[in-house]
């Protein structure tokens, strides 16, 4: 885990976040390459980094990619429509591979499927290994719900279709793996998911309901997609 301050429309916010290392003795995945390079390769030690995949452009999930990846000449990968966010970090370098849903990345004899989860950022994307029982989840859902940015929901009709849609149909035992917070499983967060859509997460004290939901971002929830296809 790494701490530091993520400035978010000229607001700073201190935040920690989790960086993931999936691999063997010999060769591991970075997820969420954030901030220190020095102690995620500390504890890389010596393996061989195949990739840094990055499930959002956000500078806390991509501010140590470059450098954790340039020690072995390992890819960086990213979804495309998170790259003007990445530009926010790294000006004059793009990641090295598009990442799109239902890709793959293989390490160690266990496979990384590639989710698409858009909702705190456009190309969020979450990684799910059947083999390890684990789907890391970025900011997508996290251990108290939805994750948000600076405080809010950016999108949240979008995530809360990508957790209903796409997280919640991972078998319940799946753990979940987030940028932040601790770690539930997916069976502990989908009885909650009624509340969430019913407006839970945005309900200020007041309402008729005294349950507690510190954030309004306007969503109507009328527009929120159970369906992502529909």
């Amino acid at each position: 885990m790494t701490e530091g301050v993520v400035d978010i429309d000229g607001t700073e916010h201190k935040v920690e976040n989790n960086t993931w290392i999936v691999g063997d003795d010999d060769e591991v995945i970075v997820i969420d390459a954030s901030r220190d390079a020095e102690k995620i390769l500390e504890q890389v030690g010596e393996r061989e980094v195949l990739a840094v995949i990055c499930t959002a452009g956000l500078p806390d999930h991509v501010s140590a990619a470059i450098e954790v990846a340039s020690r072995d000449e390992a890819v960086v990968a990213l979804h495309p429509k998170d790259k003007p966010l990445w530009r926010e970090t790294w000006r004059e370098t793009w990641p090295d591979i598009d990442m799109e849903d239902d890709g793959v990345f293989g390490v160690a004899d266990v496979q990384l499927d590639v989710m698409e989860t858009p909702g705190v950022s456009p190309g969020g994307v979450s990684l799910y290994c059947e083999a390890l029982k684990a789907v890391f989840t970025g900011k997508a859902l996290q251990a108290d719900g939805p994750g948000k940015l600076g405080g809010e929901y950016p999108r949240l009709a979008d995530q809360l279709t990508s957790i209903g849609g796409r997280l919640f149909t991972l078998p319940a035992e799946t753990r979940v793996l987030a940028a932040h917070g601790d770690e539930v499983t997916i069976g502990d967060l989908e009885p909650h998911f009624d509340d969430w859509v019913s407006g839970s997460l945005t309900r200020t004290v007041g309402d008729d309901d005294e349950s507690e939901g510190p954030l309004t971002d306007g969503t109507k929830i009328s527009g929120i997609k159970l369906n992502p296809d529909e």
